[in-house]
């Protein structure tokens, strides 16, 4: 009787961190006194040096990261990562760092400043194997739980409210149609007909009745790229708390000091 083969081994994928620059500068930063949000302190260390020591402890060796502001550039090359050129936005740079690195490759944001090396081996663990990209979402209970009182852009699905976590893997080669969707996505963001006409008025029906669960929505928007797109849920709701204003600042920085403690 002919053995069952052992299930692939999970490859390690390299890193990308988007640390571009907003047209006009960042608010956050001005008010702290930085050139950059990345550079912003939480913990005693700037927001992009915690990022890439997480990705580091949780075993990825190649990071990069997308800069052009020449202290974030100068800070990942201090502490081992590559810079790679920004584009027209997040998703052109996030398509030029795969034409650069390729596939299985993890992304994420500098200002993922509580991110920990177990929700990136969780995530990576946790996707699919026939998945060609993956996005990691918390629950709304998960999170509150986490973070009582938390303050966060919540998707609304018939299976619960969902909100992103700054994390997505790009594992296969085919994954680069999913990136320059991204891109049109983009482009449209004032044209906000088109961007539903992606979707298909099935999905779009589905959702407006509150029928549309999460795995649904990613997976039947993944099979109009004509890829395998799977969500993840999060094991830990702070993993969908990152810094876009005063108040996630704070909340961050209190999160940090508590476990300091």
């Amino acid at each position: 009787m002919a053995r069952e083969a052992p299930p692939a081994a999970v490859v390690t994928p390299a890193a990308l961190v988007l640390a571009g620059s907003r047209p006009g500068g960042d608010p956050l930063a001005e008010a702290e006194g930085v050139a950059h949000k990345a550079l912003i302190e939480v913990g005693g260390e700037p927001m992009l040096a915690r990022v890439i020591a997480a990705l580091r402890a949780a075993g990825i060796e190649r990071i990069a990261v997308s800069a052009s502001d020449p202290q974030v550039a100068a800070l990942a090359q201090g502490r081992g990562a590559e810079v790679l050129p920004t584009g027209a936005g997040p998703s052109a740079s996030v398509a030029r760092a795969f034409a650069a690195i390729g596939a299985p490759l993890l992304v994420t944001t500098s200002d993922h400043a509580l991110l920990r090396p177990e929700w990136v081996r969780d995530f990576i663990a946790d996707t699919p194997r026939e998945a060609d990209v993956a996005v990691l979402l918390a629950r709304r209970d998960a999170v509150e739980l986490a973070l009582p009182g938390a303050r966060r852009t919540w998707l609304k699905l018939a299976d619960g409210d969902w909100s992103g976590c700054n994390l997505f893997l790009l594992s296969t080669p085919r994954a680069e149609a999913a990136v320059a969707t991204w891109q049109a996505v983009e482009a449209d963001r004032k044209r906000p007909w088109r961007i539903a006409a992606r979707l298909g008025l099935g999905t779009l029906w589905r959702y407006a009745t509150g029928r549309l669960t999460l795995a649904e929505a990613v997976a039947g928007l993944g099979r109009r790229i004509g890829i395998e797109a799977r969500a993840v849920a999060a094991r830990d709701g702070l993993a969908a708390v990152d810094v876009d204003k005063r108040a996630d600042l704070e909340d961050v920085r209190g999160v940090v000091s508590g476990r300091s403690r």
